[in-house]
């Protein structure tokens, strides 16, 4: 199990990079295994501000529909457009071109809520 230990993590299976006030976003090794075969990903939140913990899309997986849910407060302010034409990036590279969005921070003391890698391992038993 592919868990990077510069990333931060939440409870819903999302991985999160933070550079400066700007986050990106996307779903863990772990949640694209569980799922399957990723064959879509919407993401209709775009120049929205959500809460942490809103749900910002869905992705699709050949056997079930799935929400993403924001790991921190802010605007969403990009939206990985390569995942329209390959989904499956999701699968083969989850923390790399399966990004999923951009983030601008709203309350940087959100971090403090979100895992570790070694906090994620032992959540999901790995």
């Amino acid at each position: 199990m592919n868990i990077p230990a510069n990333l931060k993590y939440t409870k819903d299976h999302e991985w999160i990079s933070i550079e400066g006030d700007i986050a990106t976003v996307g779903i863990t090794d772990f949640a694209q295994k569980e799922l399957g075969d990723i064959v879509y990903v919407e993401v209709e939140t775009l120049d929205q501000t959500l809460v942490k913990d809103e749900v910002f899309g869905t992705v699709e997986a050949v056997k079930t529909v799935s929400d993403l849910f924001l790991p921190l407060s802010g605007e969403v302010i990009a939206f990985n457009d390569a995942l329209e034409s390959t989904p499956e990036s999701v699968n083969s590279d989850p923390y790399g071109a399966g990004w999923m969005i951009k983030l601008k921070i709203a309350n940087m003391d959100e971090v403090a809520s979100l895992l570790s890698s070694e906090s994620y391992n032992e959540l999901i038993g790995a």
